[in-house]
């Protein structure tokens, strides 16, 4: 290098982008904060509590275990095994202190809410750790995971939230038009139904379990892809939690556009059995198929949640699929069998028609598209991909409100089409995604010295 010219050091040309990424996320932190306590002063109107309130509820009352535990599993990856045992044991000691007063009290307890507050003060004892006891990186990243097991919690917490308001805000449903369109695919969840009921209830059961867990899955997976952070001190660009989370916030927003409650809801007796009997279409579901007729919207209960389109128990289970598909042989191996086991439990349910998986598909993948896509500083394959989920998305969605009708007098043309458009987006997707591999780097070996003669 010639004396004129200097060399700009590497950490100064990453500064303004580091500033700059710092900048997003922060501006990223206002808007959810804003948009945290928007949410609950709309639930406080509709009479029900916000997801502020009912996260405060846990640090004393009852609390269901498997969500706190989860946050502070995810928590805990930026500690030391030392400091695990000191979280896990504060965790579970507190526990038994809040068990020992409700049963001294005679306090009622929910059955499967005994304990699991002690998870939530161990992270916010982290939290406070982080804040007085440590400086710098080690306190950014103690944060960064006190952040993450909180995130996870309130999430579930909003998502309860929207559930309750598309209750109460949206009296009318469009199952009609679902039911309609779904004519296109078979009618699967009337096929499903059957089958699953012809399995007996030991495969019910395990089904069903696996459609319940499904939050402990994503915790499994996204702890193996967090299982080196403590270790390198940073986490992963991209991981299953910022997913599970982005699909969470975004999914209920559709259903306030497109309020739909499920086969065993709309054209069955409800998940009790009875108690849906009386605001059904009718009581078809599941060895009637609905007639084709003309569909209009119809009135519900201001209890059951609007929560089918798109299923993001789908949409979910598609997200963690596609994060173990570089996992060990046993996570691929489970990843595959949770998509699968989903997809069955929410048709065989009745909890959702087979439109409403083929919209989870495109939702997830065009949501993790969109993640990676961030990552990349949204260059044009990656923008181009997020368009074209996007575009497919919402012309489904409008197929499924506008023309069920024509959807399901040609079924052998539309059904097609509609999982032709699935495949077309998980095609964009592997493509795209594959360009963004990198490329293998051959290892050159030396060559071998001649031997001395």
């Amino acid at each position: 290098m010639s004396p004129g010219t200097s060399r700009t050091p590497r950490t100064a040309q990453l500064a303004p982008r580091g500033r700059a990424r710092g900048a997003v996320w922060g501006a990223a932190g206002v808007v959810a904060l804003g948009f945290l306590v928007a949410l609950e002063v709309f639930a406080r109107r509709c009479g029900i509590p916000g997801p502020v309130t009912a996260q405060l509820r846990e640090l004393v009352f009852a609390a269901k275990p498997g969500p706190l535990y989860g946050g502070l599993a995810l928590t805990m990856v930026v500690l030391t095994w030392r400091q695990r045992f000191v979280a896990a044991g504060a965790a579970v000691g507190v526990d038994i202190v809040f068990v020992l007063v409700r049963w001294a009290a005679g306090a009622k307890v929910p059955e499967g809410q005994y304990f699991g507050n002690g998870a939530l003060w161990a992270m916010l004892g982290c939290a406070v750790v982080a804040i007085t006891r440590r400086t710098g990186d080690e306190r950014v990243l103690l944060l960064k995971g006190v952040g993450l097991g909180l995130l996870l919690v309130t999430g579930r917490k909003i998502g309860d939230t929207w559930l309750l308001i598309t209750s109460k805000t949206r009296p009318t449903v469009l199952d009609p038009y679902v039911a309609t369109a779904d004519h296109a695919l078979g009618n699967p969840s009337w096929a499903a139904g059957r089958i699953l009921k012809a399995m007996g209830p030991l495969s019910g059961h395990v089904v069903h379990v696996v459609y319940a867990q499904l939050a402990v899955a994503a915790v499994v997976v996204a702890l193996y892809q967090l299982r080196n952070v403590a270790a390198e001190r940073r986490f992963p660009r991209h991981h299953l939690v910022r997913t599970f989370l982005v699909i969470g916030l975004l999914g209920p927003a559709i259903y306030m556009i497109f309020p739909v409650v499920g086969p065993v809801f709309a054209y069955g007796p409800g998940t009790s059995g009875t108690g849906g009997v009386e605001w059904a279409v009718a009581n078809l579901w599941p060895h009637t198929p609905p007639a084709v007729g003309v569909p209009h919207p119809v009135p519900y209960d201001g209890i059951t949640p609007r929560n089918c389109m798109p299923s993001l128990h789908t949409a979910w289970a598609t997200a963690i699929f596609v994060h173990t598909r570089k996992g060990p042989r046993l996570l691929r191996f489970a990843g595959a069998f949770w998509l699968v086991a989903t997809l069955g439990a929410t048709l065989g349910f009745g909890y959702h028609y087979g439109v409403d998986l083929v919209a989870g598909v495109v939702f997830s993948l065009t949501v993790e598209a969109a993640l990676r896509t961030f990552d990349r500083g949204w260059d044009r394959s990656g923008v181009r991909l997020v368009a074209y989920g996007t575009a497919v998305f919402a012309a489904l969605l409008l197929a499924y409100r506008f023309v069920p009708v024509t959807m399901a007098e040609h079924p052998w043309v539309s059904g097609p089409l509609v999982v032709l458009a699935m495949l077309s987006v998980i095609h964009g997707y592997l493509r795209t995604t594959r360009a963004w591999e990198p490329d293998p780097v051959p290892v050159l070996l030396p060559e071998p010295h001649p031997e001395p003669v």
